[in-house]
C-alpha cells in the first residue's frame, strides 16, 4: 500500500464542485480513469494502491463493480450540478493493480455504466492495463465486444532474473500468447517495460527490447524503476540485499531504448513513450499531459476538472462505505491557482514530442532557452517555431530543463 495522501483541504460530502469549473469547459476534453486496487501479490517495487487478499480488511472484490458504479452515478449528477456541458468521455483507461483479475464481465458493466451516465465519445479510446497470466483470448473478445479497443500489458522484462528482483509471477513465454489474443480479439496492444532493475544488465535490457519489439506492439512504454521508500525492493536496497540502480546505466538504457524503437519505426512522444504512428499514442495519458479533464473512479483516485483536483480515500472499504452511504468518497480537494496551473503546464509538456509554446513563459524563463539550446538540451530549431521541443539529452535530463524554465 502506498503512503497517506496529500495533505489539503476537506473535500464536501456531497462532492459538488464550484461553479468556477464550467468556465472553458467546452474546450477542454474530458475523461475517465478507473481504478481497480486488487492483485494477485505485491510486487517488490511497487507503491500504487493496491491490495492483496489478505489486505482488504472486510472489502470485497466481488462487489467492486458496483460500488464503482455508485460512484460513475455521483459523477454525472456532481458534474451536471456544476453546470459543465455534455463531454462524453473521449478516452477511458482501467488501471490498477491488476482490473482483469476482475471478471471481464465486472469491467464491462463498469464500462456500460461510464456509457449510461456519463456518455462515451463515438471512436473513443477504451484501455484496460493487464497482466499476461491474468487473460485468455475469450476474456479478450469479450472486452472488445463490449466496445475496448486497446489492451496495455505488464511486460516489464522478457528475462526471469529481472522479473523475479520485481516479484513478477508471469512467465515471459505468456507475452507472445497474450499478444496473439488481443490481435485476434481487434484490440490495439501496448507493452509496458521496466529498466535499471538491481542486478539486470544492458544485455538483459536489450533483450527485453528485442523481444517486445519482435511482437510488433502498437505502443511500447519504457520507465526506470524508482525505488519507492516503503517497498519490499527499498528494504533490500537498504539491507544491502540488492544494489541501488545506477543512473549513468539508466541513462545508457535509456538511449538504447532510443535507438531500437526508433530503428523499428517507433517514435518517441513523451518521454517513456513510443507510438508506431501518431493514431497508437495513448489519447488518455495525452489528456493528463495536457491539461484536460478527467474523473478518477475508485479508491485513492485523483481527478481534476477546471484547475480543482481531488482524490478519494485510499482503502477498498473505506471507499464502499461512503460509497453505499450515497456520500462522495472523496478525502481532499485542493483549487489550483494560476502559478501553479503554469508551472504543472511546464512540467508536463516539455515532457511530450510536440512541446510547450514558448510564449506561455515569463521573460526570465524565455531568456534561458538560449542557455538549453546551447547545452543541447532543447531543439534550436523548433524553437525558432515557438515550441520548447527536448533533445535525446533534454529527455534524460527533463527534470533539469524544467527547474531552469520556473526558475
Amino acid at each position: 500500500m502506498a503512503g497517506p495522501l496529500p495533505l489539503a483541504d476537506p473535500a464536501p460530502r456531497d462532492g459538488l464542485l464550484p461553479d468556477s469549473v464550467a468556465i472553458g469547459a467546452d474546450a477542454r476534453a474530458f475523461g475517465v480513469y478507473l481504478h481497480v486496487p486488487f492483485c494477485l501479490v505485491r510486487c517488490g517495487y511497487c507503491d500504487f494502491n493496491t491490495y492483496t487478499s489478505t489486505e482488504l480488511r472486510g472489502a470485497s472484490q466481488a462487489d467492486y463493480a458496483t460500488q464503482a458504479i455508485g460512484e460513475i452515478v455521483q459523477a454525472a449528477r456532481v458534474l451536471e450540478a456544476a453546470g459543465l456541458p455534455q463531454r462524453p468521455a473521449r478516452t477511458v483507461f482501467f488501471g490498477g493493480g491488476t482490473p482483469t483479475l476482475l471478471p471481464a464481465s465486472d469491467l464491462v458493466r463498469m464500462l456500460d455504466a461510464i456509457r449510461t451516465y456519463l456518455g462515451i465519445a463515438d471512436g473513443a479510446e477504451i484501455t484496460t492495463e493487464a497482466n499476461p497470466d491474468s487473460v485468455d483470448e475469450e476474456y479478450l473478445q469479450e472486452l472488445a465486444r463490449a466496445g475496448f479497443t486497446r489492451v496495455s500489458f505488464g511486460m516489464q522484462s522478457a528475462v526471469p532474473g529481472v522479473l523475479a528482483t520485481l516479484d513478477r509471477t508471469h512467465d515471459p513465454a505468456r507475452i507472445p500468447v497474450v499478444v496473439r489474443a488481443a490481435r485476434a480479439a481487434g484490440l490495439q496492444v501496448s507493452l509496458d517495460l521496466i529498466y535499471g532493475t538491481p542486478g539486470e544488465t544492458i544485455h538483459d535490457w536489450r533483450t527485453s527490447l528485442e523481444t517486445a519489439i519482435a511482437e510488433r506492439p502498437d505502443h511500447v512504454s519504457a520507465y526506470a524503476l524508482i525505488v519507492e521508500q516503503g517497498t519490499k525492493l527499498a528494504r533490500r536496497i537498504r539491507s544491502g540485499e540488492l544494489a541501488a540502480p545506477s543512473d549513468d546505466l539508466q541513462a545508457d538504457m535509456y538511449e538504447l531504448a532510443d535507438e531500437l524503437l526508433g530503428a523499428a519505426g517507433y517514435s518517441w512522444y513523451e518521454v517513456s513513450n513510443w507510438a508506431a504512428s501518431p493514431s497508437f499514442r495513448s489519447r488518455h495519458n495525452l489528456s493528463y499531459w495536457t491539461g484536460a479533464d478527467w474523473w478518477g473512479v475508485g479508491p485513492g483516485a485523483h481527478s481534476h476538472v477546471g484547475g480543482v483536483r481531488w482524490w478519494n480515500v485510499k482503502h477498498p472499504a473505506a471507499y464502499a462505505g461512503l460509497v453505499s452511504d450515497g456520500a462522495s468518497p472523496a478525502h481532499g480537494r485542493e483549487t489550483l491557482d494560476d502559478g501553479t496551473r503554469l508551472v504543472e503546464r511546464i512540467l508536463l509538456e516539455t515532457r511530450i514530442a510536440d512541446g510547450l509554446a514558448i510564449d506561455v513563459l515569463g521573460a526570465d524563463a524565455r531568456q534561458a532557452v538560449a542557455g538549453l539550446i546551447a547545452d543541447g538540451l532543447v531543439n534550436g530549431e523548433a524553437a525558432l517555431h515557438g515550441r520548447i521541443i527536448l533533445t535525446l539529452r533534454g529527455r534524460l535530463l527533463a527534470d533539469a530543463v524544467v527547474r531552469r524554465l520556473i526558475g
